[in-house]
């Protein structure tokens, strides 16, 4: 597989501590220490060997191989040695300005953890190792180079360092197995879409279909309502489309991810209602880009509260039933909207908000299992550590609050599932869902957050897409310069023009059959419509079923080449 992450296991082959370097990244923290380490023990098993940081800078930097590395030279392969050199200058982009904060937090400081077992201060501890290690970081990503391993060596506040080669290796194992994992997965997914696409019935006439890639015809205009929730004390601020239609106009609702905004899904909202959709994106107070900014300054120690688990459904709940006084009495929206008829869009924590809506069941049996200290210690599965956050809601009986009937399909991209709903949760959907997954997601695996949640839905009415290449962000649309975020670098994002293409291509027929009762859209529907439009850069599959059984072996070598040390604990 031709991705970032395959990359980063094929650096794994000859170095493993970068892959596990590479894979904590996005979760930099801030110090100011000066101090930094002059020498890099290596121990494996009983071995113990030595090298000086200077003689790896110059060998890094200028190719000089000194009589102290020379030493070495040796026993290692020529191909091996000279790829010592890339490893350590190459270099891994990151927007600490965006993530600092993220250390702070107990999601963070438990990563943070994992990462210290494999490089640790030679000497007696003068300061926490915490503390060390996020001095290491944020020093060396702030070098005109970016984060190197070199630059992480030569910015960590000790004079020596201890680097557990052994332990390197097993993590790096666990990480290179999820990819595995996952790359087979989509292999498996690929596999039934080309089946399905010569044996469930399809049009002739592919190519006479408009191109639903492009916008519609119907001009629309936007509306920004400002909401206030007085029970929860939550203010609303909303984005709405209305198409110009002379009859009601189904609608959907686009639910953002954390650390986003409504301006994110402009791109989508505007396509759908040149498509004869009223669209409703509101901003989620407690987990969008103005919250996420408000903790920076403040050194806040949670990034996401158990409550938003419950208030985002919420937050859509009372806006439609301010919608529906508004189509009685607001002159802009009066008779104008068919509010018995909705859909709802959501990304990553809005994919879960769409769920929920749609009538999957907060799995709290499943949460409990999943998320002890053991269970977590041994997961790369980063979206548990925040599904974990759900157990602390106050009442665990909420499930009977967040259905809501209006809402007849759902359509959920790189969400949060596997725990947080479960295969018990997931099983109460029964109205049309959508969920599409990106192979290259390393926020919520596809594999045990989309695909093999896909395969626990019940409802016949289900589709899943993977976008091939793709990443957790590709589909987040750019944001309102006023809004304050920070751009991810390309690589983390992926191709997200394409990405954007085949979200508005399918978001379209998706909510006009399901939504607005138009039976003719079906044929985009098709695994063989998703191969048509399916890129180079980005590739596409679309299937109707999935079952465990297929999985089951992708499953089973994930377990064994980790020992049995971890399923990511997502098999009820």
């Amino acid at each position: 597989m031709n991705s970032l992450l395959s990359n980063w296991v094929s650096t794994l082959k000859r170095n493993s501590l970068l892959l596990v370097l590479s894979t904590l990244l996005p979760i930099l923290g801030i110090n100011t220490s000066v101090k930094a380490a002059e020498r890099v023990y290596i121990s494996y098993s009983a071995l113990e060997l030595s090298v000086s940081v200077t003689a790896l800078e110059n060998y890094a930097k200028k190719g000089v191989i000194d009589d102290e590395l020379a030493i070495y030279q040796q026993y290692i392969p020529a191909q091996q040695f000279q790829e010592l050199r890339r490893i350590l200058i190459t270099p891994v982009k990151s927007s600490p300005a965006v993530v600092s904060q993220f250390l702070s937090t107990p999601q963070g400081e438990f990563l943070l953890r994992r990462f210290t077992e494999v490089i640790q201060n030679k000497a007696p501890q003068t300061q926490p190792i915490l503390d060390e290690m996020r001095s290491a970081l944020i020093l060396a990503v702030a070098e005109p180079d970016n984060l190197t391993l070199l630059n992480l060596l030569r910015k960590y506040p000790a004079n020596s360092i201890r680097i557990d080669l052994g332990l390197s290796f097993s993590i790096a194992t666990e990480l290179e197995s999820l990819v595995q994992a996952t790359s087979q997965a989509i292999a498996t997914v690929t596999k039934r879409s080309n089946l399905e696409a010569i044996t469930i019935p399809k049009p002739s006439n592919f190519s006479q279909l408009p191109d639903l890639q492009k916008p519609g015809s119907l001009k629309s205009q936007k509306y920004t309502l400002n909401y206030f929730d007085s029970t929860r004390n939550r203010t609303l601020l909303t984005d709405i489309y209305l198409p110009n239609l002379l009859v009601p106009a189904p609608v959907v609702v686009i639910s953002h991810g954390l650390g986003t905004d409504s301006s994110n899904f402009q791109y989508l909202a505007t396509h759908l209602a040149s498509y004869g959709f009223a669209v409703v994106v509101p901003n989620h107070p407690g987990s969008d880009t103005k919250q996420l900014r408000s903790l920076l300054p403040e050194q806040a120690t949670q990034l996401l509260t158990a409550d938003e688990f419950q208030n985002r459904p919420l937050d859509i709940k009372y806006i439609l039933n301010q919608l529906e006084k508004g189509n009685q009495s607001d002159a802009r929206f009066k008779g104008k909207l068919n509010l018995q008829q909705v859909g709802v869009f959501g990304h990553s924590l809005g994919g879960y908000t769409a769920l929920a809506l749609a009538g999957a069941k907060i799995n709290f049996a499943q949460l409990q299992q999943d998320c002890t200290t053991e269970a977590l210690h041994r997961t790369w599965n980063m979206s548990l550590l925040f599904q974990c956050r759900a157990l602390e809601l106050p009442n665990q009986s909420v499930n009977g609050n967040l259905h809501d009937n209006r809402v007849k399909a759902a359509i959920a991209v790189n969400p949060v599932t596997s725990s947080i709903f479960g295969k018990t949760g997931l099983s109460q959907l029964k109205t049309p869902v959508m969920i599409v997954a990106s192979s290259n997601d390393t926020v919520a695996p596809a594999l045990y957050e989309q695909i093999l949640p896909f395969s626990w839905l019940t409802n016949s009415q289900k589709y899943l897409i993977t976008l091939v290449g793709g990443t957790h962000f590709s589909t987040i649309g750019d944001g309102n310069p006023s809004s304050g975020q920070i751009a991810l670098p390309a690589d983390v994002v992926g191709d997200v023009l394409q990405a954007r293409r085949y979200i508005n291509a399918f978001s379209v027929p998706f909510f006009q059959t399901y939504i607005a009762k138009k039976p003719q859209y079906i044929s985009y529907l098709h695994p063989a419509y998703a191969q048509k439009i399916s890129s180079l850069t980005l590739g596409l599959n679309l299937v109707q079923s999935l079952s465990p059984v297929e999985l089951s072996q992708v499953i089973s070598a994930d377990f064994d080449n980790t020992k049995g040390l971890k399923k990511n604990f997502l098999i009820p």
